[in-house]
């Protein structure tokens, strides 16, 4: 089973994400769930039948980023569904090394498994902000990875958490997440509201939407000392502060890469029920149907959070 990602869709529309550039034809997907056809003859953690979780970042474990624990930059890393990489997962059969293969038995569904890597990059954002009990967030954006980071953020007993979303459906999505308040910046001032039930500001803003607009919004929400967690991908090659704001507040300012060796911590919250995921799932496709999917997840029709394309 494979879900539909964001970045996926960046491939499809554009052929490109920043300098990545895709040279047809190309494979894309990264997020899926799969059960073992077969295996190494060295292998020793999983075996033929196993229901796996399927980590898309292939690591060299030598380099200098893998030595201190930035397996996330390695200088050799291959990611499913990467131009100049690896081909991606939206295919029947895939190859993959041991190490990014996580057993889950009848533990979590195959479509709990696919969610594990969005939800693992919220996981990952959530550890790197560094969240002291009962701080208050905002998360722009609640695509599948501002739901993520929410979800995240909720586990690890965050206090208020505001969320901002221009598509309708999402802010109902939002508030099954758990958010404190959910607004539509198209809809109200989301800054002056927010402002106004959380008058000295935001501990940490997780940037989910890759919009200029969303960032000087996070750089208005954030209090004097707060982070900003960027997470979401931009179109553009450049983004812009206004660093007198910045400065004068002393934000720091932290970006995202994916889920450095949050998948196993991710599975553990969903086995353990710590997060209900399961309402991110919105549509499902069979393989014939995979433009279809993608155009919806594109155009952001009819609610969609999270397509799922089974095999």
């Amino acid at each position: 089973m494979v879900g539909v990602c964001g970045s996926d869709v960046h491939y499809y529309e554009t052929g490109r994400i920043g300098s990545q550039v895709v040279k047809y034809p190309f494979m894309v997907g990264h997020e899926c769930a799969a059960t073992v056809k077969e295996t190494g003859r060295a292998a020793k953690r999983v075996k033929v039948g196993d229901r796996t979780v399927v980590e898309p970042a292939i690591v060299c474990h030598k380099c200098d980023q893998c030595r201190v624990g930035r397996e996330n930059t390695c200088r050799n890393l291959k990611f499913l569904g990467c131009p100049g990489q690896v081909a991606g997962c939206l295919c029947e059969y895939i190859v993959m090394p041991e190490d990014c293969c996580y057993p889950v038995g009848n533990k979590l569904s195959l479509e709990q498994a696919v969610l594990c890597e969005p939800l693992a990059i919220g996981v990952y954002s959530v550890k790197q902000a560094k969240l002291s009990e009962k701080a208050d967030v905002a998360i722009l954006g609640a695509g599948p990875i501002g739901l993520s980071c929410l979800l995240a953020a909720k586990a690890e007993k965050a206090g208020a958490c505001f969320v901002t979303e221009k598509i309708e459906e999402r802010i109902g999505m939002a508030q099954k997440g758990g958010a404190t308040w959910a607004g539509n910046p198209d809809r109200e001032d989301v800054v002056k509201e927010i402002l106004k039930l959380k008058q000295g500001g935001m501990d940490v803003v997780f940037e989910c939407a890759g919009k200029q607009e969303t960032i000087d919004q996070a750089i208005e929400l954030l209090k004097p000392g707060g982070k900003l967690m960027l997470i979401g991908i931009p179109r553009e090659e450049r983004i812009s502060f206004i660093i007198d704001r910045v400065r004068r507040k002393e934000i720091s300012i932290i970006n995202v890469r994916r889920q450095n060796k949050c998948t196993g911590a991710t599975i553990d919250l969903l086995v353990s029920k710590k997060i209900d995921a399961d309402f991110m799932v919105t549509h499902r496709f069979k393989l014939e149907q995979t433009q279809e999917a993608f155009e919806m997840v594109a155009g952001y029709c009819d609610g969609v959070v999270k397509a799922m394309i089974e095999f």
